[in-house]
């Protein structure tokens, strides 16, 4: 996967560098990541943007940590071919206040929450969605701690009953 990341709002950092390791460790993962003719645009950004990003093409009035938007459907994900011109798999856009405050709630390192918050938004890019059934929802979690776990980053779900 070939990624485009633009960094505005956040200090300096290694956040290029950090995506393009969640990106490999989500490949690794989830396979259907791994097409070579991929390519994501990922956005840090402030909590402003996002929450009017969120309101322009949500409807959602309220800022959040993170959004995906795709360009695909699961099912075209899925029948990609490997070779062929480069296909635009989606956009994700990190709120850099939110993440913050809730990596300082978590008791985590913001590096380890922003990690967390891009393999979540490019799990939704590929089709998996935690609000479809509980069952989703587990599935996208194992996958999250999997691909986190081959990062070095604990299991952010783990102090949850």
């Amino acid at each position: 996967m070939n990624l485009d990341i633009d960094i505005e709002s956040w200090p300096a950092g290694e956040w290029e560098a950090l995506a393009l390791r969640v990106a490999q460790a989500c490949a690794a993962i989830a396979p259907e990541l791994a097409n070579p003719r991929l390519e994501t645009s990922i956005l840090f950004t402030s909590d402003e943007e996002v929450h009017a990003l969120n309101r322009e093409w949500r409807g959602r009035d309220k800022p959040t940590n993170v959004l995906s938007f795709p360009m695909l459907t699961r099912e075209e994900l899925l029948e990609l071919a490997p070779e062929g011109p480069p296909q635009m798999l989606g956009d994700l856009a990190l709120a850099h206040g939110t993440c913050v405050r809730e990596a300082a709630e978590k008791g985590v390192p913001l590096e380890h929450h922003a990690a967390h918050l891009i393999v979540h938004g490019l799990l939704h890019l590929a089709g998996h969605d935690h609000e479809t059934s509980e069952e989703d929802a587990d599935k996208m979690e194992a996958l999250e701690i999997a691909i986190l776990a081959n990062l070095g980053i604990a299991d952010p779900y783990g102090d949850c009953d």
